[in-house]
């Protein structure tokens, strides 16, 4: 995927050398262009095309944005009450990802969003140890965050 970029980046570069203006907009015209003629030639790289990639990275930061909001709410609702009734636990949840990148990944997006902390993971990194902020509201939501989180992950990783 970097070679197919920094291709895309040389190919948006010879545009502007070739139009003789040296802009964004020239250059952004020739990036687009390199996107076209890097499709057409996605065959003869041993990776697949980079876009799908770049698109899945997208995929995940929205189900984040998402999930950020959706907890933020939780929390605000937890915290507005009147008297707050909140039973803090700490429990297991497993996981099926795996590698370097997908576990840490997971941790620090479910520590992102607000009521929930990682506090560990397993030595064989297939179980997390989660704090929640009201066990009984927030246990759900994370794991729903899980699930959406996990299938993003997978699709930029594999």
């Amino acid at each position: 995927m970097p070679v197919q970029v920094l291709l895309n980046i040389f190919i948006g570069f010879l545009w502007m050398l070739l139009q003789d203006k040296w802009s964004f907009p020239s250059f952004f015209a020739g990036y687009l262009v390199g996107i076209v003629i890097l499709f057409f030639v996605r065959r003869f790289f041993n990776k697949s095309f980079y876009m799908g990639t770049f698109l899945s990275i997208l995929k995940l930061l929205f189900v984040f944005l998402k999930e950020l909001v959706s907890s933020t709410v939780l929390v605000l609702r937890q915290v507005t009450r009147k008297k707050i009734d909140v039973q803090p636990a700490v429990f297991a949840l497993k996981t099926d990802l795996n590698g370097d990148w997908e576990i840490p990944m997971l941790a620090l997006l479910l520590s992102l969003t607000p009521g929930s902390v990682v506090l560990e993971i397993s030595p064989d990194n297939k179980t997390f140890y989660i704090h929640a902020m009201d066990y009984k509201e927030s246990k759900q939501a994370i794991i729903q965050a899980k699930m959406s989180f996990e299938r993003a992950i997978k699709e930029v990783t594999r």
